[in-house]
């Protein structure tokens, strides 16, 4: 339920009274006796989803828009008309001066946002170098993306520009600042030698969750962005749903900012343009949602407005969206097929080195290494393969064998490859 409480300016007081007892909505009154524009205030009970038809309706008894109003969340309403009103009401939807107030303290003070960005970032490119999945999560709680997301869409929907472009804009700046800070940890990491000799991001499982990306991601973001809007809706539940959405952005935003750091650009870009499809789904879901939950502006004229607005906003975020997840499908293809070709010669390369005329020769353990980039396979540049066999010192060196293989595995897997073998020497006590 709200408490509404609304000034009457003067001479409007029966007209106001007569509205909401013509609503049969329960009210009490006072006499203002402050800067003498106003002749009374009035409180009254409603739904949540029934403020905005009311206040609408008192417009039109005389109270204008900016009238002095207070819409308060009681927590318990006694009154003879409040079933009725429930039943009249029976939605659980906000009204459009709650949502647009929320939209606005869902955007914090620059300040505010960019300390808690930087302080999420720098916690979530930790959780990417030690692998932790636990800290990444950690650092979503303290992730302020949500907000942002909202106040555009909200912004668009009720034809407020300056909401939707400070909206806009701190997801911008945001999540360039998010990149920022990951590539400037990054650095601090490398020039100070902070991780292993040789040590490389892709072969963290949560940088490779970051690089490998595919269509099963824009599920999160468009979930993200709905539940969302739900929650702002509801009025429940968002402090969760704000996890979600920043589990959806700052870490590939982080991991695009350590390809950067560690000069691997394709991790960077990768990672970026999953970022973008995630944040253009969020903006898309959310501005779908509260236009098709009845969501306009307070000035019938402003609609139509509003409506071009979201029209031209929907399809270009569709476009975008199009765009990008071509990016995405090429690289799930194209990481799949070099996942499979090296699955494919080292299970080879096993099978044939167990025929009878290989059988003094044993791999080393885990010995075939397979070299097989994205660009690769995009380049049509040959898999690069190494096999490292263990043999006694009086066997002779078999002829050949590097060419055998690669043979074999250019006929079985249809993609020319280089190999090349090395042995080891082995004495044996009798």
């Amino acid at each position: 339920m709200r408490l509404v409480q609304v000034l009457i300016p003067n001479g409007k007081r029966d007209s106001v009274l007569k509205t909401l007892d013509a609503e049969e909505i329960d009210y009490a009154v006072w006499n203002e006796t402050g800067r003498g524009d106003f002749e009374a205030l009035v409180e009254f009970p409603i739904p949540p989803v029934g403020v905005e038809p009311v206040l609408e309706k008192l417009r039109k008894a005389g109270v204008s828009e900016d009238t002095y109003t207070i819409v308060l969340s009681p927590e318990i309403v006694i009154s003879k008309r409040i079933d009725a009103l429930k039943k009249r009401y029976p939605d659980q939807r906000i009204s459009r001066e709650e949502l647009i107030t929320r939209a606005q303290d869902l955007a914090p003070p620059a300040s505010t946002y960019i300390a808690f960005l930087v302080l999420s970032t720098a916690i979530a490119t930790a959780g990417l170098l030690l692998d932790s999945a636990a800290t990444i999560i950690g650092a979503m709680v303290i992730a302020p993306l949500m907000g942002p997301a909202i106040s555009a869409s909200v912004g668009t929907v009720v034809y407020d520009r300056k909401l939707a472009a400070r909206g806009l804009m701190l997801q911008v700046t945001g999540l360039l600042l998010a990149i920022g800070v990951a590539a400037l940890i990054g650095l601090m990491v490398r020039e100070l030698n902070l991780m292993p000799q040789g040590f490389d991001i892709r072969g963290i499982s949560q940088v490779s969750e970051r690089t490998n990306p595919n269509f099963l991601s824009l599920f999160l973001a468009l979930g993200s962005g709905i539940a969302g809007a739900i929650s702002i809706i509801r009025n429940a539940g968002s402090a969760l749903v704000g996890v979600a959405i920043a589990a959806a952005l700052v870490p590939p935003a982080a991991t695009s900012g350590l390809g950067f750091a560690f000069g691997l650009p394709a991790v960077a870009i990768i990672s970026a343009v999953l970022m973008l499809v995630n944040v253009l789904a969020i903006n898309i879901s959310a501005l779908v949602l509260f236009w098709l939950a009845g969501f306009r502006p307070s000035r019938s004229s402003a609609v139509d407005h509003a409506r071009k607005a979201v029209i031209s906003h929907t399809m270009v975020l569709l476009v975008a969206i199009a765009i990008l997840s071509s990016v995405l499908g090429l690289v799930t293809y194209v990481s799949s097929q070099t996942a499979l070709m090296e699955q494919q010669a080292k299970a080879e390369v096993s099978v044939m080195l167990n025929e009878s005329e290989y059988s003094e020769m044993r791999l080393v353990t885990e010995s075939v290494d397979v070299e097989y980039r994205p660009a690769d396979l995009i380049l049509d540049e040959p898999a690069r393969v190494t096999v490292i066999l263990y043999r006694s010192a009086e066997q002779e060196l078999p002829q050949g064998i590097a060419q055998r293989i690669d043979d074999h595995l250019t006929e079985f897997t249809g993609r020319e490859v280089r190999v090349r073998v090395g042995f080891i020497e082995a004495q044996q006590t009798t």
